[in-house]
């Protein structure tokens, strides 16, 4: 079976709008909108190690600590490498930098998202951020 898709650079199109979608929802503080990219049975594991189980508890998680966060800056979301497991799932690398309120660098993660392709749709399934401390 090959893990190519038959048009990798539509999907490789299609996963980035995702990724800048999940930048969108969050530096606009949209919560639901950042929920609706997860799969419904998705799991994630925050930057900071907290276990999250399906889009519900994602969801609630992201009202705790989403509204408010643009106080401390904005981040960006660019996507670095994707590896398609097959061609309806992908592992999606993604460069997080974290920038203060007056636009300095103040950290960076290292996502990494597992995608589905989902009723023709990209969708967060396995998701795992993690900050980086170091080169």
């Amino acid at each position: 079976m090959s893990t190519t898709p038959v048009d990798p650079a539509a999907e490789l199109e299609a996963i980035r709008a995702v990724v800048a979608s999940v930048q969108h929802a969050q530096r606009n503080e949209l919560v639901d909108e950042f929920a609706a990219l997860f799969r419904e049975d998705a799991i994630w594991t925050t930057g900071h190690g907290k276990r999250l189980f399906g889009r519900a508890a994602i969801a609630e998680f992201t009202a705790q600590v989403l509204p408010g966060a643009t106080a401390h800056g904005t981040a960006t979301y660019e996507v670095e490498h994707v590896l398609f497991i097959r061609p309806d799932v992908a592992a999606v690398k993604v460069r997080q930098r974290y920038f203060t309120p007056e636009g300095v660098l103040d950290s960076e993660g290292s996502p990494l998202y597992v995608m589905s392709k989902e009723d023709g749709h990209w969708v967060l399934t396995a998701n795992q951020n993690t900050p980086v401390v170091g080169d």
